[in-house]
């Protein structure tokens, strides 16, 4: 059997990206012991991000938190990554309402990205989704 069916294929972070905009979050989908934000990290400096790239890990009240950081990114041209999605279930809701927001989107500065990591889990918005 060949490699390519037995190995998982190399992400490609930098693909991935070019194939976003303001309107698509990007979507880390976890498995166990994984941690993209080393990654995105070194990304974020290579794109000159990283002093604008706002991290919240979600969970118990951070939904009201987030949100505002999402609209100043929005209006700023900064990146937020939303860590942990898969804890904050009672939130993917009004998550999706803000993605789905065409007013937003309309007025979203042209650097503004949503970065988003989750375990797999039924409640995910994934309407707000692309998968590639």
């Amino acid at each position: 059997m060949d490699k390519s069916f037995v190995e998982p294929p190399l992400f490609d972070l930098n693909a991935s990206f070019l194939d976003s905009s303001p309107r698509i979050p990007l979507v880390f989908l976890l498995s166990p012991g994984s941690d993209p934000m080393a990654s995105l990290f070194m990304y974020a400096k290579q794109r000159n991000m990283y002093d604008k790239t706002k991290t919240i890990s979600l969970g118990q009240g951070q939904g009201p938190r987030a949100e505002k950081l999402i609209m100043e990114a929005n209006r700023y041209g900064h990146w937020v990554v939303l860590q942990n999605c898969h804890v904050a279930v009672s939130w993917m809701g009004e998550l999706e309402r803000i993605c789905n927001d065409t007013s937003l989107a309309e007025s979203a500065h042209p650097d503004y990205r949503l970065w988003c990591t989750s375990y797999p889990s039924m409640y995910s918005p994934y309407r707000c989704y692309r998968i590639r």
